[in-house]
């Protein structure tokens, strides 16, 4: 039972500072002057969203919060590949 106490206080602890971290990146994502800038917003906005799902998932006890976090987890990975490529070869043959 302490355990139990312990986890969701501490869940409860680090919410508010994964919300902030999107708000942050969602202004550079925004405000970014490059390319690369925005991608890597957007790519940290992807994995901390799919991290507080998770996290939401472990405080709620629900498993279909965390089955969704891995999709936009996936998601994020494929942004990536294929933002890399465009700006190698400037074009998206896929």
């Amino acid at each position: 039972m302490v355990t139990q106490h312990l986890v969701e206080t501490l869940i409860l602890a680090v919410m508010p500072l994964y919300i902030a971290a999107i708000v942050l990146y969602v202004a550079r994502a925004v405000k970014g002057p490059t390319v690369p800038d925005i991608v890597l917003a957007i790519d940290c906005i992807s994995y901390d969203v799919a991290a507080f799902m998770a996290i939401l998932g472990l405080y709620y006890r629900s498993v279909f919060l965390a089955i969704a976090a891995l999709p936009l987890a996936l998601w994020g990975y494929a942004l990536d590949i294929f933002v890399s490529k465009y700006l190698e070869k400037r074009e998206l043959g896929i």
